[in-house]
């Protein structure tokens, strides 16, 4: 178990980043102190630190002021938490923390905990905002907008679509109705008692969820992007080059959503099965991947993109990997650290509910299927799945090869930690330098980690890839025997 002083050393070797920060308390302190709340909300979640001042301006011991230097502006806080913020934050947590001052003194500070959000947090009359690397910044009309797309607060699958409803009376539609009982009425009616249509200025419209499950080309009628397409490439990487890498010409799955997931999955199969591939040994590469888990993360990407983003969802198919890339981030509160226990958040539930009702749906329940991926790849020895962001998209990386035992110890470290370095590495393997510089140069080209050399390369820090390297601090916090919440910061 971790204690008071552990902890306190982790965060004064912190520096402001997309999830931390750290505030001296004075009055002037309580507007920014909210709008880092409403950042971090809106964005990845992240820890905010009272009492202690920013890194730039300190190092060490020197960085704890306390709180008590202006106990009333904390107070101050947390009334404008409750009062100022739209909607309003109910899992805040506030955690007091005892430590050894700068002046030698017994004092506190407090580390507010804000998880990331299912909503879009504004500060009455003072706008809305998202959390950059170091520091805060007032988002636009657009990027909130954005934003309820990519929360899941507004859906790109209940915006109503003006054509015909003979467009989508094919044998899906029809396939649908009987499993479900639907005899009465027409296609018209029929939808609109099912929520896959609605009433707009008196006329009545399918939504976009039920041309994306029935329409026999939704790309075409969209005018969007909804496809699926499969990249096959030689060895382990795209080579940018006069003649690209591909082994064949990209494949481009289109159809309703149903057929997609089919016939992508299919596809994928096909192609790992076919042994195309040589190592550079000479020798036939070996497919390990469940398949099970292949088809849960193409279902997945296809039932939970985001529609609102005119891109397809892209497959990759290295010798050592597979890439799934949906459009849209992460609905709701899940991020890449949380993803394995999150359990239900769908950002299209319309599509999700409709998929369920064919005969064989491809969905699992709400929550199972990434849980399935998890312990079916380790009861396999394999790698977990690895999820990352990009810029507007997720990516789910499963790796073609055996786990090593030492990569459990690492990926607790890095958890606890937030990141290794090559001399933490060697000391956990009980290997030398050379021989952890290629294991983490190795990890790195898999995508599993990547690299901060801010400090110097021979301060290096690896961290896993796309995930918010201070969030699993909470785990640190929660087991404190000291860490209660005080009486006055109670909500």
């Amino acid at each position: 178990m971790e204690n008071n002083q552990t902890i306190i050393e982790k965060l004064i070797s912190w520096d402001e980043s997309i999830s931390f920060e750290a505030k001296r308390v004075s009055g002037k302190m309580v507007r920014k102190a909210l709008e880092t709340i409403v950042a971090f909300a809106n964005t990845e979640g992240g820890f905010l630190v009272l009492g202690m001042e920013d890194y730039s301006k300190a190092k060490g011991t020197k960085r704890l002021l306390g709180i008590h230097e202006n106990a009333e502006a904390v107070d101050e806080l947390r009334q404008k938490v409750q009062h100022q913020i739209t909607p309003p934050m109910d899992d805040l947590t506030w955690t007091t923390l005892n430590c050894g001052l700068h002046d030698g003194n017994s004092g506190e500070i407090i580390v507010i905990d804000v998880p990331k959000s299912p909503k879009v947090h504004s500060i009455v009359e003072d706008g809305t905002w998202k959390r950059l690397d170091k520091g805060n910044r007032e988002m636009t009309a657009s990027e909130i907008n954005e934003l309820c797309f990519s929360r899941g607060v507004i859906s790109a699958e209940t915006e109503l679509v003006d054509v015909p409803f003979e467009l989508l009376h094919t044998t899906l539609w029809k396939n649908y109705c009987e499993n479900r009982g639907i005899s009465s009425g027409d296609i018209m009616d029929r939808m609109f008692r099912t929520g896959l249509a609605r009433k707009k200025n008196g006329v009545i419209l399918p939504t976009r969820a039920a041309i994306l499950c029935f329409a026999e080309d939704p790309s075409g009628i969209l005018s969007s992007k909804t496809a699926v397409r499969v990249f096959h490439y030689a060895g382990t990487r795209i080579e940018h080059a006069a003649i690209p890498n591909l082994l064949k010409q990209p494949k481009t799955i289109t159809g309703p959503l149903i057929k997609q997931i089919a016939d992508a999955y299919a596809y994928v199969i096909n192609e790992i099965a076919k042994g195309l591939t040589l190592a550079k040994s000479g020798f036939e590469t070996v497919h390990r991947y469940p398949t099970r888990v292949i088809r849960e993360a193409i279902t997945n990407a296809v039932i939970h993109r985001d529609y609102h983003i005119n891109r397809d969802i892209h497959i990759k198919i290295f010798d050592n990997r597979i890439e799934v890339e949906s459009p849209g981030l992460f609905p709701g509160n899940i991020t890449t650290d949380t993803i394995e226990f999150a359990g239900s958040f769908s950002r299209n539930p319309l599509i999700v509910n409709c998929l369920r009702e064919f005969p064989e749906p491809p969905n699992i329940d709400a929550g199972e299927g990434v849980r399935m991926m998890f312990a079916t790849m380790r009861a396999q020895g394999l790698y977990p799945p690895f999820y990352f962001s990009r810029r507007d998209s997720i990516v789910v990386l499963l790796l073609n090869e055996e786990r090593p035992p030492i990569w459990e110890q690492v990926s607790s470290w890095i958890d606890r930690n937030g990141f290794i370095t090559n001399g933490q590495l060697c000391g956990i393997a009980s290997v030398d330098t050379l021989k952890a510089s290629k294991m983490l140069k190795k990890w790195v080209d898999m995508e599993m980690l990547e690299v901060d050399m801010s400090k110097g390369k021979k301060n290096a820090r690896y961290r896993k890839a796309g995930s918010v390297a201070q969030r699993k601090f909470i785990g640190l916090l929660s087991g404190l025997s000291d860490n209660k919440k005080s009486p006055s910061l109670q909500f």
